[in-house]
């Protein structure tokens, strides 16, 4: 499963894959395990032979071989600095980084991998891949991803693709069971707590608490530069630079950390405050309902709940990958009611909390939710369905 340089996908939409499999595992009150898995300058390590070999398996015809065997043939690299360039050097592996064909190319070389995971669950984004499994018996997950892990290895090393030990880790995600102290049965890995997983760091509790720590730290130091040199800046100014510099950082995959206790949440809220009140020049003693209406912006909450309602809309419309659109399922009404008349989706049961987590759930639970309100009947265009959505939404705190 790729989801690296495909229209549609994203980071997002692949970690919202594997944290729904991780939740509904748990949920289940079974164990799941995973290993992260990161590749050395994989781009620099394509073998040219191997490549031809995949792209001619594909089908494509010898005219087209040819030209992809002179495209790679005859490339030199060479370093300018100074006005002095060094001597060519031949290069002789890897695809081209920077081209349109380079992404291309490297999905076609590496994607077959995935056919080794087993009994296990594997999603490659580019060169980074998760490979995981679940299940009642600690033991018995562990063996499975073990043996996923070595077919891998081997794949990438039929493909001459080396694995960054220092950056390849496992993790057990555990909520209420037992949790070993070491997971021993995974060789030539070390255990890990804490993993960056395509932007977003992962915990084994999945509290996100060292993901929001990050945020706020990078915030902070953002938010403390502008302060020191806020004399500089125009009001406008500051303006366009909190929204070009501290609102992307605390967009980035919120519909992901959104699960996250009200208690974390809150810290990100504190760094927001911080950043307004740059922009407004408003005292420390005024109230975030009042930042938020000097500035124009709805709190962090609606901007959460704004991005993620645009997620379950979209995976209706069919413009999120299939494996996140198959994750939801339209009702169909068995009487005709005045509320059967309009779009819902099934809810599928759940036995913990855990469960009511994952996004085959809370998509259909809060678009149900949305839909008390917003009443849709048929599916309209995504810009139409965002003005409504503006209109539904609190744009401003409400809080008392």
């Amino acid at each position: 499963m790729q989801s690296g340089f495909r229209a549609g996908h994203g980071c997002t939409s692949a970690t919202l894959k594997v944290l729904n499999d991780i939740l509904t595992a748990i949920d289940k009150k079974h164990y799941c395990a995973a290993v992260f898995i990161d590749l050395a300058k994989a781009f620099d390590s394509v073998n040219h032979h191997i490549l031809i070999g995949r792209l001619d398996s594909l089908g494509f015809s010898n005219d087209c071989l040819a030209w992809f065997t002179n495209y790679f043939s005859d490339r030199i690299q060479c370093v300018k600095s100074e006005g002095l360039l060094s001597g060519p050097l031949a290069v002789s592996m890897g695809v081209p980084q920077g081209s349109i064909l380079g992404p291309t190319l490297f999905s076609v070389y590496i994607n077959e991998v995935a056919l080794a995971a087993g009994e296990s669950l594997i999603h490659l984004y580019a060169d980074d891949t998760i490979l995981y499994t679940s299940g009642p018996s600690l033991d018995t997950v562990l063996t499975t991803l073990q043996a996923s892990f070595n077919a891998i290895q081997f794949s990438f090393r039929g493909l001459q693709l080396l694995l960054s030990t220092s950056k390849t880790k496992c993790m057990l995600f555990n909520r209420s069971l037992p949790a070993p102290t070491r997971l021993s049965n995974i060789t030539t890995l070390d255990g890990s707590d804490n993993y960056k997983y395509l932007g977003v760091w992962l915990d084994c509790k999945l509290s996100f608490q060292t993901h929001i720590k990050h945020l706020q730290s990078k915030v902070k130091s953002r938010i403390g530069f502008l302060f020191r040199n806020k004399a500089s800046f125009t009001h406008a100014a500051k303006h366009t630079l909190v929204k070009l510099t501290i609102l992307p950082i605390l967009d980035f995959g919120d519909v992901i950390y959104k699960i996250a206790s009200n208690t974390l949440l809150n810290k990100l809220d504190a760094v927001y405050h911080s950043a307004i009140r740059f922009v407004t020049k408003a005292p420390y003693t005024t109230h975030h309902c009042d930042l938020y209406a000097l500035v124009g912006w709805p709190s962090l909450h609606t901007r959460r709940q704004t991005h993620w309602l645009h997620v379950i809309y979209k995976t209706l419309l069919g413009k999120v990958p299939p494996y996140l659109s198959s994750l939801v399922t339209i009702a169909s009404p068995t009487c005709s009611t005045r509320s059967s008349r309009y779009i819902s989706l099934v809810t599928p049961k759940t036995n913990y909390f855990f469960g009511r987590l994952s996004f085959q759930f809370s998509a259909a639970n809060g678009w149900n939710e949305l839909q008390k309100s917003l009443k849709l009947e048929t599916l309209i265009s995504l810009t139409s369905f965002k003005h409504q959505l503006s209109e539904q939404l609190t744009y401003y705190c409400t809080c008392t």
